[in-house]
């Protein structure tokens, strides 16, 4: 009898367990006005979109693609995808050029940064699900024909996927 008891409550508190995990995945809301659907970068002459994608830098070293690329039209809005604390300006490049900025941004037990961003502002503030962060800069102007996007990485460096 106590063997089916101790079962029993083995069993509820798995269930239980599989429960409240299941309600807390966090997922993004859309980012970019033009796309509620958080359509991903496919592949096109600067590379894939996809968290993991193989890279060649100009120095010809091949790395991997550290985020995930949302396609996002140069000018857009971009919107925080849930509740979220600006934490401050992340850059991509060690060099300057038109599309170098972006932010850092914490929410949902989540710290994740977006690229190719000018922010309204980097940090001090907190944002609604849905608000204005800022715009998306003219990726064109580095590179003619990309499929511009927003750059959406982890703080961690692990594979966002997961959260769209």
């Amino acid at each position: 009898m106590r063997l089916y008891i101790l079962y029993a409550v083995l069993v509820l508190a798995v269930l239980q367990y599989s429960r409240s995990a299941g309600a807390t995945k966090v997922k993004f809301g859309t980012i970019c006005s033009g796309n509620p659907s958080n359509q991903r970068r496919r592949c096109d002459d600067y590379g894939c979109g996809a968290f993991g994608a193989s890279r060649k830098g100009k120095d010809g070293v091949k790395r991997e693609h550290a985020g995930l690329d949302i396609v996002c039209k140069d000018g857009s809005t971009i919107f925080a995808p849930f509740d979220v604390t600006l934490s401050g300006k992340a850059v991509p490049y060690r060099i300057n050029n038109a599309i170098n900025d972006g932010i850092t941004l914490k929410g949902e037990g989540l710290c994740f940064k977006l690229f190719y961003v000018k922010p309204d502002r980097y940090s001090g503030a907190t944002l609604k699900k849905g608000k204005k962060i800022g715009i998306l800069l003219p990726m064109q102007k580095v590179y003619p024909k990309i499929t511009s996007h927003v750059h959406v990485q982890m703080c961690d460096k692990s594979d966002p996927t997961k959260y769209f």
